[in-house]
């Protein structure tokens, strides 16, 4: 792994200690662990996790906007966010999810790692009322289609903050789809920029949207509405699905 780890952000032209790689071997061996009494990921191979998960989550880096204070919306395992702290340690984390049992388990990872993060326990569209326009960056993968995301996370940035969503190759459409909704949250025109895995042959997008208004107070609406009835849709609860 430490090898992969190496060369794979050698690949990326992004800097890496002998210290970070360590705290990433480290963070990997954990989520072996942890995985077996609990499901925190699909991939559990130390080929997988390096490339799928570490670098995959590190070319987050390419997009120069991840400072400050950083939110990790949907966390899951740590993807993006806790691979970003350990790479960029200077960044103020705060990993938001909605299961307390995957809570545990970063907070076991980042006392493990010598790390400080901030753990919230809530859905998005919850806590998003707390920490409204409260950072400079909000970063989520593969958690929701990108109208969905975008109201999910839009409302947690400060004017001049960015967006930042790791997706497939299906996010040049995801975003036709969502433009009106990250207008109307208040994100300017996406950029997407296309990275290469090294090791793999998946070619992953990293989706950068700029807040350049509040978001309205409206947004985001109440947990279930945003996935039901998604900004741009007219979803109607008491109309049968057409077969």
């Amino acid at each position: 792994m430490k090898t992969i780890l190496k060369d794979g952000f050698s690949e990326l032209n992004i800097d890496v200690t002998d210290e970070q790689v360590e705290k990433l071997i480290c963070y990997a061996r954990l989520l072996k662990e942890w995985n077996e009494k609990m499901n925190l990921t699909a991939v559990y191979d130390d080929f997988g996790i390096a490339t799928k998960h570490f670098l995959d989550s590190g070319t987050t880096l390419l997009t120069g906007k991840v400072n400050g204070k950083v939110i990790d919306v949907g966390t899951g395992a740590g993807f993006p966010g806790l691979v970003l702290k350990i790479l960029k340690p200077e960044i103020e984390l705060t990993l938001l999810d909605s299961l307390a049992k995957r809570l545990t388990f970063l907070d076991n990872v980042a006392k493990e790692l010598d790390l400080s993060v901030n753990l919230v326990h809530a859905r998005a569209e919850d806590a998003a009322r707390q920490y409204r326009e409260k950072f400079d960056v909000a970063t989520s993968r593969a958690v929701a289609n990108m109208t969905v995301l975008s109201e999910f996370c839009l409302p947690f940035l400060k004017q001049n903050g960015y967006f930042l969503a790791l997706k497939g190759p299906l996010a040049e459409e995801e975003l036709e789809s969502a433009s009106r909704a990250i207008h109307i949250l208040g994100g300017d025109k996406a950029e997407v920029i296309s990275v290469n895995i090294p090791k793999t042959d998946l070619n992953h997008k990293i989706v950068m949207i700029k807040k350049v208004r509040q978001t309205p107070q409206q947004y985001p609406r109440k947990a279930g509405i945003v996935t039901k009835n998604p900004i741009g849709t007219c979803y109607n609860p008491k109309k049968k699905p057409t077969k």
